[in-house]
């Protein structure tokens, strides 16, 4: 496993940031530093420029939409609902993996799932396409990762939140491709960051299939399934 986003002068891929960038992807932040290394770092540049001429036919093909206020409410309304549900039910426990509860926050999560859609296209868009693709949500339905699974023993997590990952801890990858095996862990994530992932000889991702992160001691799990929180997880869909 290695960590795709860091280089050696400590900013990351060139290609990656590059297309982060132009997605805006990155925090203020980093936003701001990469903005300061343009005038001085003519690689930089010339990824930047490359990766907008990539994105620029995606830019002239969508087209403007407006959403009414009837859908806004039907969602608030479904989340609202989902939430007065929620609360007269039992607390679950750190690792509880149960398949109904964390799809109705999948599907209560799906208004902010389409501000995603761009961040897609950047999976996509690339020279080896994933065949399957997850969104990663909480159990409070916010959305905190992407899995991209390639089908070729290699995986990569984007992840879209800060997590706090506590000293002599570390967030562990699973998926699930079938009920029979059980969950099969993809490998660590060290510092928190979005990794590229080698993982072990799976079948080939199906759609629906599971993925989560979960909280795991350092080294990771030492019975082979998840013991520890669920941080986020999510079901694949098959990249068109």
């Amino acid at each position: 496993m290695s960590d795709e986003r860091v280089d050696g002068n400590g900013r990351g891929d060139i290609g990656v940031v590059a297309d982060e960038y132009v997605l805006g992807l990155l925090d203020a932040a980093d936003m701001l530093r990469i903005e300061a290394d343009l005038e001085n770092d003519p690689d930089l540049k010339a990824a930047i420029a490359a990766s907008r001429e990539r994105f620029l036919p995606l830019d002239e093909t969508a087209e403007a939409a407006i959403v009414g206020d009837q859908l806004w409410s039907r969602i608030e309304t479904g989340l609202s609902a989902q939430h007065a549900g929620s609360t007269g039910r039992h607390k679950a426990t750190a690792n509880d993996n149960r398949r109904g509860g964390w799809r109705a926050t999948a599907l209560g999560a799906t208004a902010a799932a389409v501000t995603l859609a761009v961040a897609l296209t950047f999976s996509l868009m690339r020279t080896v396409d994933p065949l399957v693709v997850a969104v990663l949500v909480n159990e409070a339905g916010d959305i905190k990762a992407i899995v991209e699974d390639f089908g070729n023993e290699t995986a990569a997590v984007r992840l879209l939140a800060d997590f706090a990952v506590p000293e002599g801890k570390t967030i562990e990858v699973w998926t699930l491709p079938s009920p029979e095996r059980g969950p099969v862990s993809l490998g660590l994530i060290d510092d928190a960051r979005s990794a590229r992932l080698d993982g072990p000889a799976l079948p080939k991702p199906h759609d629906s299939q599971l993925y989560e992160l979960t909280l795991e001691q350092t080294g990771g799990s030492l019975t082979g399934r998840p013991t520890g929180p669920i941080l986020a997880k999510g079901f694949a869909k098959i990249a068109r």
